[in-house]
């Protein structure tokens, strides 16, 4: 599975983008969240307010609902604000 990390979030994990085998039981988008916050203190830092946290998989828009499969690609960036 392709991570990929925008904006604080990438400046906290440390990493642009990454490649990752979850385990068995990672079956979506909240427990790859999950998972990935007990991979370094990077991660737990940017993860600890997953609800702070939007994903995309495959380049569409997902909740945290959505399943993900091992060769899926997944982005993680802040909600996008306008003004």
């Amino acid at each position: 599975m392709k991570l990929l990390y925008f904006a604080w979030v990438r400046q906290k994990v440390g990493l642009a983008e990454e490649t990752v085998t979850p385990p068995p039981e990672v079956r979506d988008v909240a427990g790859l969240m999950s998972w990935l916050a007990t991979r370094s203190p990077g991660h737990a830092d940017a993860f600890a307010h997953a609800a702070q946290i939007r994903a995309a998989v495959n380049q569409d828009f997902a909740p945290a609902s959505t399943p993900v499969a091992a060769n899926d690609e997944v982005a993680f960036f802040p909600p996008v604000t306008g003004g």
